[in-house]
């Protein structure tokens, strides 16, 4: 899952959502530098993610791509994941979805401090582009998925996927609204052990 998946499935909790959301840039045991509700929050990431890469309903919507994008295919998944997520916030969500990226963004202003240097250093460019809105339209997608392609010195061609987005977003969708119900059945199950 992409950003705004992690972030939601932290149950409103500020520091599980901080947790969540710097994870990937937290290696190994260094999560036990944090407070303890963020080191909850970094476990939680990693739960989602193993739950994730193992699913079949994932690993069905990752092989329709493999063939083109290889090992990027799990990545691409993960931003589309976050599409439909987006897309249909009002079906998880009380909360407008540009009312509840702007409290995030602000939360992570106000923690600025704790958190690790790769995400300080592109938070405004996510703020200013306004990521997680924007992976409710097409192109905010495609703007995603390029940012990922450059990051791989144009290697992976994920800024292609969106073609592949286009053409299956039934299915797409659908495998993503039958894993996503039972992720969070998941989640919630592992956030209640804490």
């Amino acid at each position: 899952m992409n950003f705004l998946a992690h972030i939601y499935l932290s149950n409103e909790d500020p520091e599980l959502k901080i947790g969540n959301f710097i994870a990937d840039s937290v290696k190994g045991k260094k999560y036990l530098l944090y407070p303890k509700r963020i080191q909850e929050g970094i476990l939680i990431h990693r739960k989602i993610d193993s739950y994730t890469d193992t699913h079949p309903i994932v690993k069905k919507s990752v092989s329709r791509l493999f063939p083109i994008y290889r090992h990027y295919s799990t990545v691409i998944v993960d931003i589309l994941y976050d599409h439909f997520l987006a897309s249909n916030w009002h079906k998880y969500s009380s909360i407008p979805l540009d009312e509840y990226t702007s409290n995030f963004y602000e939360l992570l202003q106000e923690n600025h401090e704790i958190l690790p240097k790769p995400i300080q250093d592109f938070l405004p460019y996510m703020m200013q582009e306004n990521w997680l809105y924007n992976y409710s339209n097409i192109d905010g997608i495609k703007r995603s998925l390029e940012g990922m392609n450059r990051r791989t010195r144009n290697r992976s061609k994920m800024n292609m996927a969106v073609v592949e987005l286009e053409k299956f977003y039934t299915e797409f969708g659908t495998e993503f609204s039958i894993f996503f119900n039972e992720l969070e059945d998941y989640i919630q199950n592992e956030i209640e052990k804490l």
